[in-house]
């Protein structure tokens, strides 16, 4: 009987040192994934330009806030504002310009932008002509593709002319080309120039297409150029779980901004398969010189007002819109 009880204390013991180790051992995210809240996200275009919401995600803080992100590529801003207002997806992430739209066209359940990602555009103007030094001026009597007319990329090309007092009516500037094909028609041979985002420009110079010879962003200045946002409605019945996904956002951000370019291009290396690792070192270099990313989340009035005066002088809107409608900041 003695013997009997001591082989049951020894298998008690056993199956209970299992079980903790199991607990101890087992990822965090396999226990809990059932307890997840999935958040849908419409993505404008897949970038390292959006470096610290892939390292959100590598790094599992959006996880650790309970959170399951699933992105979907969706090119094109109005699409992605599109995605949005068909209840599609939770959460749109592309230019801030897509949401005034919205509101400008009179959509009661509007889009509201809650958090900010990229500050200035993330474009680099890339020529076939490598031969020669290169000067705005280059681009008179030429054709440069710059995507949909209205869309913050040709938007901001633009404003990067006008502020670089570039006479615009000399330019044949390109704008039926939507964003998607803009690489694959360049290659095609269409255009002198393009417009490009990273890692696409890096990837077109590395097989000796183009290179590139000026940067967007540095010449046209700060909007809030990329952000998230979500129909009033999804916003006034979700705060407290958007906010926890802007909390995480920042975490994103905080490594981005403080850590290596080697150290951040290991993190978020899965996300671009496509791309070695030294020209994505390369690429979040370049975004961090050029001063591409905000420090937190936060969108100040001031680059809503620098946004806003864009689309009036493009005619692409006829009055202001209220900052204090369209923007709510969760990190406040």
């Amino acid at each position: 009987m003695k013997k009997k009880l001591i082989t049951l204390l020894i298998a008690l013991l056993i199956i209970g040192i299992a079980i903790i180790t199991y607990l101890k051992f087992t990822p965090k995210e396999k226990k809990d994934s059932t307890n997840l809240t999935k958040i849908k996200i419409a993505e404008v275009t897949h970038s390292a330009f959006y470096t610290p919401l892939y390292v959100a995600i590598e790094k599992g803080y959006f996880k650790d806030a309970g959170l399951d992100i699933e992105l979907i590529l969706t090119p094109g801003a109005d699409k992605v504002s599109a995605a949005v207002l068909s209840n599609t997806v939770d959460i749109g992430f592309a230019g801030t310009e897509s949401a005034i739209y919205v509101y400008a066209g009179g959509e009661k359940d509007y889009l509201v932008t809650f958090a900010g990602l990229t500050k200035r555009d993330g474009q680099f103007i890339l020529s076939r002509n490598c031969d020669t030094d290169f000067k705005l001026e280059d681009l008179y009597g030429k054709e440069i593709l710059v995507g949909r007319r209205g869309g913050m990329p040709a938007l901001n090309f633009l404003n990067a002319m006008k502020n670089s007092n570039i006479d615009l009516s000399k330019i044949n500037i390109n704008y039926s080309i939507d964003f998607a094909s803009l690489s694959g028609s360049f290659i095609g041979g269409i255009g002198d120039y393009v417009n490009l985002f990273e890692p696409t420009a890096t990837s077109l110079v590395a097989l000796n297409k183009a290179c590139i010879v000026e940067s967007i962003g540095k010449l046209s200045g700060e909007v809030p150029y990329t952000a998230f946002y979500a129909r009033k409605s999804y916003l006034e019945k979700n705060e407290a779980t958007l906010k926890k996904f802007t909390e995480a956002l920042n975490k994103g951000i905080n490594y981005t901004l403080n850590n290596s370019n080697e150290t951040v291009a290991k993190t978020i290396l899965k996300q671009f398969p496509d791309t070695s690792l030294n020209n994505l070192i390369t690429i979040i270099d370049n975004y961090k010189k050029y001063d591409s990313w905000l420090s937190t989340p936060f969108i100040t009035e001031e680059s809503f007002k620098n946004l806003e005066n864009l689309l009036l002088e493009n005619n692409l809107i006829t009055e202001n819109v209220p900052y204090n409608k369209l923007i709510k900041n969760l990190n406040e």
